[in-house]
């Protein structure tokens, strides 16, 4: 009787955990679009605005100063009252913010706005890592964390794809509105449909997570630093890329968001593959050196290049080295924590790396307007890999190997 009802209960467990996955990764993916489309539409609505090339970078930090907050406070939310109440919260309240950021008239209001986006958004990520913890064993979490991952490379050619040709039709007030309201909807949806385990209610701590030991981990404190510096490069490249394409080669908008979508494209392929990857050699450590050391040289080398065709045959090189690495630290945070305090350390962790996205729009900013120089400035993004791979390098991987279980 036992083993007959536990067999269904398996099989339906196994089925609805992609469905889970499958919303974090909507989810995921609309927040990503939402957070960098100032990238698509900074040229034209600082023009509306009337901003300078610095004042362009105010509102990327302006989000990032909520959205690192929110990751911190977000990740503990997700340990106490469960992802799925916490994801959905996030969205909707991202949602009506987007929107309400295609009303901005002044740099004031856009900078308050941005600031309240990125409090909405700062805890879909924690979120997402925990109803992963929840719903996959060790042996498939790097497969599925490297599927969820793949939201923030789409998010990248979705926006360069998208965002021009709407902008175009609907000004970049109105890809605002469109966004705004299509994030209610899927925020909506997700409430609906998430689930925070495995049959089971939300498990929500009454206990206050023990944050301390977690600050003292040698492994968590590492991964933190090594987190911030790569994506010092990671998005000050997303955020400041087309930009200087535009301004220091000439390229046009819809040749820039080319060679930005071909970034995006080698990272979406390149996450799933490197997730797998973990799951066979449950050594996730040598991979990440692997990559960031990938992702500093491309940097070099795209800051040497001129021409049209040579950035489009470097942007899926730099598009792995860029984005595929992130599976692997979520992985890696996660083991460092355990899956009670998973939500937790995912949060402190993300918040920190979080404080890079926040000071390199503006550095990048200051260093392209003061020198003028295309390499200067992705030279300036190389040194965050760089020292990432450092980091890693003092990094106490687990030896013993990975449950291979079949997803």
């Amino acid at each position: 009787m036992t083993v007959t009802l536990s067999k269904p209960t398996t099989a339906a467990r196994d089925r609805y955990r992609w469905i889970v996955l499958f919303l974090a990764w909507l989810t995921f993916l609309l927040s990503f679009i939402d957070r960098l489309t100032w990238a698509n539409v900074a040229v034209s609505a600082g023009a509306s605005l009337g901003l300078s090339v610095v004042e362009l970078g105010i509102f990327v930090t302006a989000f990032y100063v909520g959205y690192v907050i929110s990751n911190a406070v977000g990740g503990v939310a997700s340990d106490r009252m469960g992802g799925r109440l916490t994801l959905t919260v996030s969205m909707l309240a991202l949602g009506v913010c987007t929107f309400l950021f295609g009303f901005t008239n002044s740099i004031s209001t856009g900078a308050i706005l941005q600031v309240l986006m990125g409090l909405a958004a700062g805890a879909d990520y924690a979120s997402c890592i925990k109803l992963i913890v929840n719903w996959f064993d060790q042996g498939s979490r790097g497969r599925a964390m490297g599927l969820l991952l793949i939201a923030s490379s789409l998010g990248v050619t979705a926006t360069n794809a998208i965002v021009p040709s709407l902008a175009a039709s609907f000004g970049w007030r109105g890809v605002y509105h469109v966004l705004g309201t299509t994030t209610v909807i899927v925020g909506t949806v997700a409430f609906l449909l998430l689930r925070d385990r495995p049959f089971g209610p939300p498990v929500a701590s009454k206990v206050r997570p023990p944050i301390g030991p977690l600050l003292r981990d040698r492994n968590v404190v590492l991964l933190g630093l090594t987190g911030f510096a790569a994506l010092w490069g990671t998005w000050g490249f997303a955020f400041w890329a087309n930009a200087l394409m535009i301004r220091g080669h000439g390229l046009t908008a819809v040749e820039a968001g080319f060679v930005m979508s071909l970034v995006g494209i080698a990272a979406i392929l390149g996450k799933p593959v490197v997730g797998l990857l973990s799951d066979w050699l449950g050594r996730p450590k040598w991979l990440t050196v692997g990559i960031l050391t990938l992702f500093a040289i491309m940097l070099l080398v795209f800051g040497m290049l001129s021409e049209k065709v040579a950035f489009q045959f470097a942007a899926p090189l730099l598009g792995i080295g860029a984005f595929v690495y992130s599976p692997l630290l979520a992985v890696m945070v996660a083991e460092a924590a355990g899956p009670a305090l998973a939500g937790s350390a995912t949060g402190l962790t993300a918040g920190f790396w979080q404080l890079g996205s926040v000071i390199v729009p503006l550095v990048i900013g200051f260093v392209f307007q003061a020198t003028g120089s295309f390499m200067i400035a992705l030279a300036a993004l190389a040194a965050g890999p760089a020292v990432g791979v450092i980091c890693m390098l003092f990094v106490q991987e687990r030896t013993t190997p990975a449950t291979t279980t079949r997803p």
